[in-house]
């Protein structure tokens, strides 16, 4: 069977639909993300332990809470678990689309009746893309430069692959396609940035086969039809996959491990990581095989338990309306500040982007084609290292203290602010030492360090990358409000009164 039909025990998730317990003990080892988490690869996730935490502290039940940088949305769902309301802001496209899916998940058994319907309609005519000589579906193809060297076939019941020598079929199969425009999905905007190795000249071609763009074609097509909280699960499901169906899955040759074994020639299966990488030596995967396998870890993932219908609203001017649970906007958070109520969150938890450290609107680009979505660069708030954007640390700065005067408006008088941050440079922390000047009702509170709870590979093998992020707590008080520190803040371990010194990889 292609699916794994869900079972009828209930499935555990990284959000069990009763208040999960906060421990602060776990704030030094936050766990790694797994089951809903786990699904889709994000950058910058922030360990959920703190956020519930501060959730907790900061507010009471029926209390708005506001992440105006919303990235991967996890926070959203902790939120309404506790009885809290959300507002949720991005200009990703596909940040909304995510926190979208998490607060209105299919069940696992209409997931899977999905995933079936699918596979009828589109499986067959995918896999005879990949057919070799003798009838059997290629799973991998091994290329160097242009040229494809290897085909390998997937046993169906050994874990090992039959490696065959390209045939003119194989050859055939792919020049057949190799000119396909997408209907389904649009080309691909980038910019000068070699930090992630693009350039205006590239398009969607760059990263995709014509067979691979032709199969996701077909997958996008098959979708239309269900209703809105199916058909953005499955393209999820899809952007999720994208990655591995990509010119961008690097062939791992002559390992350590492989050596040690004797075994020098082997190549392995790699993965994508970040940016748009193009090795010289890759595979094209199947891609009617790498969207089965998401799809599988998503329905271990969906909690069988009967899920909430929250009722989530898109306008920012009716934040506060007692018909909604949460609001997902679709904005620059300036703008879609500008048009929310004053005083009506009562707490901000937020990541924004860490000056340089990672372009995520950028990275998001061929998640957001596949989703249907034009994306608003001009507005980001980002510092970006391509240069025609103009996205400059000063300019950086700027906009930060514009978004800290517009949330300090909207914040109710004793509402704290908890910011996720951490840069190297001296002038990425201009902005927030400053809050306090430019301001006349923000206060420094205090700040803690806090550990990366997902594992990297880049994290892990950059020379001088950070490990950590402070999270740095400020606090809305009118004038000649006196102050006390709640026990709340000075039990967390690393907890302290002075603003971070030290910019480096590890807090101290």
């Amino acid at each position: 069977m292609t699916f794994n039909k869900p079972s009828e025990a209930i499935q555990m998730s990284l959000f069990p639909e009763s208040k999960p317990s906060t421990n602060i003990a776990d704030f030094v080892t936050p766990k790694t993300y797994a089951g809903l988490a786990g699904f889709h690869k994000y950058w910058g996730k922030k360990p959920i332990e703190s956020i519930s935490y501060l959730i907790e502290k900061c507010t009471n039940e029926g209390d708005i809470v506001m992440d105006p940088f919303l990235g991967s949305g996890l926070i959203s769902r902790e939120c309404l678990l506790r009885n809290r309301r959300f507002v949720g802001i991005d200009i990703n496209p596909f940040s909304i689309e995510h926190a979208s899916f998490l607060l209105n998940l299919p069940s696992p058994k209409e997931y899977y009746r999905a995933l079936i319907e699918v596979e009828s309609l589109v499986a067959e005519k995918i896999n005879s893309t990949y057919l070799t000589s003798d009838g059997q579906i290629a799973s991998h193809y091994l290329w160097e430069g242009n040229e494809i060297v290897s085909v390998w076939i997937k046993q169906k019941k050994a874990r090992t692959r039959i490696k065959l020598e390209p045939s003119e079929l194989d050859i055939k199969s792919y020049s057949y396609y190799k000119d396909y425009t997408p209907q389904h999905f649009r080309n691909l905007t980038f910019f000068t940035n070699s930090r992630i190795n693009v350039k205006p000249t590239m398009n969607v071609s760059d990263i995709l086969t014509g067979r691979a763009m032709r199969n996701i074609d077909l997958l996008i097509e098959s979708f239309s039809e269900y209703p809105s909280h199916l058909r953005r699960t499955l393209l999820l499901t899809l952007t999720s996959s994208a990655g591995q169906m990509s010119n961008m899955v690097f062939a791992i040759k002559n390992r350590s491990n492989s050596k040690r074994n004797g075994n020098d020639d082997k190549i392995e299966v790699g993965s994508w990581v970040i940016g748009f990488w193009l090795p010289n030596t890759h595979f094209e995967i199947n891609a009617w095989n790498c969207f089965k396998n998401r799809a599988n870890k998503l329905l271990k993932a969906l909690p069988d338990q009967k899920q909430a219908v929250y009722k989530v609203s898109n306008d920012c001017a009716s934040v506060e309306s007692s018909d909604f649970n949460a609001w997902l906007i679709n904005l620059d958070c300036r703008t879609a500040l500008r048009e929310m109520p004053s005083q009506s969150v009562s707490f901000v938890c937020t990541d924004p982007p860490h000056s340089d450290r990672i372009p995520y609107l950028e990275l998001s680009e061929l998640w957001n084609s596949l989703l249907g979505y034009t994306v608003d660069f001009e507005r980001e708030i980002v510092v970006s290292n391509a240069k025609e954007r103009l996205k400059s640390k000063s300019n950086y700065n700027s906009e930060m203290t514009e978004f800290f005067m517009e949330t300090s408006r909207v914040l109710k008088p004793n509402g704290h602010i908890a910011l996720y941050f951490n840069a190297r440079d001296e002038e990425s922390w201009q902005y927030l030492k400053c809050i306090e000047k430019t301001s006349d009702s923000l206060k420094f509170v205090g700040c803690f360090p806090m550990s990366y709870s997902a594992t990297s590979v880049v994290q892990d093998n950059r020379k001088g990358s950070m490990k950590s992020d402070y999270v740095i707590i400020y606090q809305k008080l009118q004038a000649n409000d006196g102050y006390q520190l709640s026990s709340a803040f000075t039990s967390i371990p690393g907890w302290s009164s002075q603003f971070p010194k030290k910019t480096e990889g590890k807090a101290k």
